[in-house]
């Protein structure tokens, strides 16, 4: 154990937390907490998080991030570059992909000659057939006499006007359905979504007006996160790419709880509508508390 972890540890214990408490205030897992106490930085799930964790630590136990950092400036890594086995594992996956994907080419080329031999017999097989229809069409009609046609007997101007009618009736079924989609998006632009409270790293919104709540992530870099529902049910834990997107609906729910590990690298968005930090984005770690009341409760 070094040094600071044991300054951390004392003060954990100070504060009569044992780690599952601690696990609880600041939802970092109690293995990561474990390695932090014990100077176990290769577990964590990079070394861009290992001060946001020790910050957060730090905040939970009563003491200055700002102190400590200083203090033990030599065991605290000053890094924010992934570990070099994870960008060779993912260099290696698609590696893997193109592997699969050539031997697909090698049976696209068999694949479109079955395909032409069978649309050239279906095509003979079509041609026999209507060449055996002109012949029997051609016999039967040289016996018969030429029919008089009366103009009674032609076609009426009606279909046109049920072809018109048609038309009319999808016009006013495309109305009906634009109307509808700009009620839902009204009803969605009235809702309510503000900052009622800050603490620390920890902002809790409430999200009002509105009978759903649909929730997403998306990732403009490398970020952790972690997203819980209000029985503190783990929905999704791990890490977001640039471009990772994750949705979850929670109408059925009253809050969200979530844990962005890089927020200048995360979006959040709630039914659509685009989330505003609070807190500046130059605090890394955030958790974010959101309080969904639905419009039917507050009538």
């Amino acid at each position: 154990m070094t040094e600071l972890g044991k300054r951390l540890k004392e003060a954990r214990e100070a504060k009569d937390y044992s780690l599952d408490d601690l696990q609880r205030v600041t939802k970092i897992q109690k293995r990561y907490l474990i390695g932090i106490e014990e100077g176990s930085y290769d577990m964590m799930p990079g070394k861009f998080y290992v001060r946001a964790f020790i910050k957060q630590y730090c905040e939970a136990v009563g003491l200055q991030p700002e102190v400590i950092f200083e203090e033990y400036k030599e065991d605290i890594p000053t890094t924010y570059e992934d570990e070099i086995p994870v960008s060779l594992s993912r260099v290696q996956s698609r590696k893997g992909v193109s592997g699969g994907s050539s031997k697909a080419l090698d049976v696209i080329p068999k694949l479109l000659i079955a395909i032409f031999v069978i649309a050239v017999l279906i095509a003979l097989w079509v041609f026999v057939q209507n060449k055996v229809a002109d012949n029997a069409g051609t016999a039967g009609t040289s016996n018969k006499e030429p029919v008089a046609v009366d103009q009674q007997d032609l076609p009426s101007e009606e279909e046109p006007v049920k072809e018109e009618d048609k038309e009319q009736k999808e016009s006013n079924e495309e109305t009906e359905s634009a109307e509808e989609k700009e009620n839902k998006e009204e009803e969605n632009a009235g809702q309510s979504l503000e900052a009622v409270k800050t603490e620390g790293t920890i902002t809790t919104y409430e999200l009002k007006n509105t009978d759903q709540f649909k929730l997403e992530l998306a990732a403009k870099g490398d970020a952790w996160v972690a997203v819980y529902n209000s029985k503190d049910e783990v929905l999704f834990q791990g890490m977001l790419y640039n471009g990772d997107k994750k949705e979850f609906d929670l109408t059925a729910d009253q809050q969200a709880y979530l844990v962005i590990g890089n927020a200048a690298n995360t979006a959040i968005t709630v039914n659509g509508k685009l989330l505003e930090y609070k807190i500046p984005t130059d605090t890394v770690r955030q958790d974010i508390i959101i309080q969904y009341k639905p419009a039917e409760s507050q009538q």
